[in-house]
């Protein structure tokens, strides 16, 4: 058996051998062409600018009838959607590409072999408008944007008066809601005449970006701002408050929250938490002269299925009761007041207990008496960033502080430190909140200018949260308006010899947001 074995072996060997031999001559072997892509790097460019490159392929053997080539786009924010711009070996493409962020691949393919050569680089493409200041004006009562472009150093004036946007009059606020809107138009005027999207590129207008469409009472709403928290957002128009939820679909604003009384243009939340569950708001009772905190998920049924709306006393037993000792920190002030006037309110992410709830301050006047109020808001559920449902962080009596009771004041609170400012006329003062009693220090005057205009800019990009410690200030004089903006993080928030940058050619300034880049 070991012999017939081994003979098999040596036939089967033999066979091998002979088709090796026969096989001999029908292959052709030759040198492929090794290509080294290079001179295709990162590159950053304008809409409707041109694009040129050219790739140094290091090769001698190169034919135009040997190669294919292919340049193509590859959108990182749009589903990765593809665009080939090119099919030459160079590059020279006008940039019609929406701005974002890109994949750009080269492919050189020799067309005998079907081998391909690649080099992948990223493509930056901006618009004049991608980042920079947004500055709301009102020329002569009506609604004017004007921007001050990072990409480009210039200031493009009254951007909406071509876009087809209607006509707005009374200017609030010009607001972005990066998380919390149609990603395509997250930027939002408000105005006495009511409200609107606007596009994320050149803030461009259409019909259903008119804020009516995401109402679902008959009347026209004309929000002051829009506060956002958790799974939700509130605004105030003409003393009645409207909440939208969003969980996973966009929701749209109901009834009224405050049925049989009115509340100020102000709402308190959270705005330093990422993590909100049940978020808890705050608002203002002008006709009963008290706090109201409403968390709308507390109607749900696993949550008690409890009335939204309280006044802070009970608000504050039904929080105790559901957290425990975890209901309510801090003991800056006893009891809730009851009685004082509606002056201010505004949130920042000012946090001295790093419980992951930013600081809301409140000013409510006593006759000639000004009282200020700092108070935490958390999430009644306490499952992810926050530690606390409420906290009574800061109480303090500012009414020796200079000019305090003018009407015509405006505030702002730094997220940095334990610093409030004010502005009266052309003057900014600072209050240290860590001092007792507070008192006035004046930080600068504006010669023959009156402020119109004053706050701090909440960024939420990660790479320009320290900018949000800068004072931004804008200015009327002789009917130009200016905008100023003093560093804050080096100078700790003491901007007494802090030489700000300056832009002018405005008209009165009454709200100024940096736009960040989208992508």
């Amino acid at each position: 058996m070991m012999r017939i074995y081994n003979i098999f072996i040596l036939l089967f060997a033999g066979f091998l051998l002979a088709s090796c031999s026969a096989d001999e001559g029908n292959y052709i072997y030759r040198e492929l062409n090794e290509l080294a892509i290079t001179g295709v790097e990162d590159a950053e460019v304008l809409t409707y600018s041109r694009l040129v490159i050219t790739p140094d392929l290091g090769s001698e053997a190169l034919s135009g009838d040997s190669y294919t080539y292919e340049w193509k786009a590859v959108d990182r924010s749009n589903d990765y959607e593809q665009t080939v711009i090119g099919e030459d070996m160079n590059l020279d493409y006008e940039v019609v590409l929406a701005p974002g962020l890109y994949s750009l691949f080269y492919t050189v393919t020799e067309k005998q072999t079907g081998l391909y050569w690649q080099k992948e680089v990223q493509l930056t493409v901006s618009s004049s408008m991608s980042e920079g200041w947004m500055v709301l004006c009102s020329d002569s009562g009506r609604a004017r944007l004007d921007v001050v472009s990072s990409v480009t150093g210039e200031t493009y004036h009254d951007v909406l008066a071509e876009n087809g946007c209607p006509v707005y009059m009374g200017p609030r606020k010009i607001q972005w809601l990066s998380d919390k809107t149609d990603a395509a138009s997250p930027y939002y005027l408000l105005t006495d005449d009511g409200a609107t999207r606007l596009g994320k590129d050149d803030f461009g207008w259409k019909p259903e970006y008119d804020f009516g469409y995401e109402v679902a009472v008959p009347e026209r709403l004309a929000p002051h701002s829009i506060v956002s928290s958790g799974f939700g957002k509130v605004i105030v128009s003409d003393g009645k408050a409207h909440y939208c939820e969003i969980m996973g679909i966009d929701g749209l604003y109901g009834s009224a929250v405050n049925k049989k009384f009115s509340v100020a243009p102000y709402v308190g939340a959270n705005v330093l938490a990422t993590q909100v569950y049940a978020s808890v708001h705050l608002l203002y009772d002008v006709d009963n002269c008290r706090f109201m905190a409403y968390c709308p998920l507390l109607s749900y049924n696993d949550l008690g299925g409890l009335e939204p709306l309280a006044d802070m006393e009970e608000f504050t037993q039904i929080a105790a009761g559901m957290a425990s000792d975890a209901g309510v920190t801090g003991t800056a002030f006893q009891d809730w007041p009851v009685g004082l006037s509606f002056v201010y309110l505004e949130n920042s992410r000012y946090d001295p207990g790093n419980g992951k709830m930013g600081m809301t301050y409140v000013i409510l006047a006593d006759g000639q008496k000004r009282y200020l109020y700092g108070i935490q808001l958390g999430d009644m559920l306490r499952y992810a960033d926050c530690t606390y449902v409420l906290g009574k962080g800061f109480y303090g009596d500012l009414s020796s502080c200079t000019g305090i009771t003018s009407p015509d004041n405006l505030y702002a609170f730094s997220s940095l430190k334990n610093y409030m400012y004010y502005a009266q006329g052309g003057t900014v003062y600072r209050v240290d909140l860590s001092e007792t009693p507070l008192k006035a220090e004046k930080q600068f005057t504006l010669s023959g200018e009156t402020v119109t205009c004053l706050k701090f800019n909440l960024y939420q990009k990660n790479e320009n949260m320290q900018r949000s410690y800068d004072l931004i200030v804008g200015s009327m004089k002789d009917g130009e308006g200016k905008v100023r903006v003093y560093e804050g993080r080096e100078s700790a928030g003491d901007f007494r010899n802090v030489e700000p940058v300056v832009y002018g050619g405005f008209a009165e300034v009454v709200d100024v947001t940096y736009k960040e880049r989208v992508y």
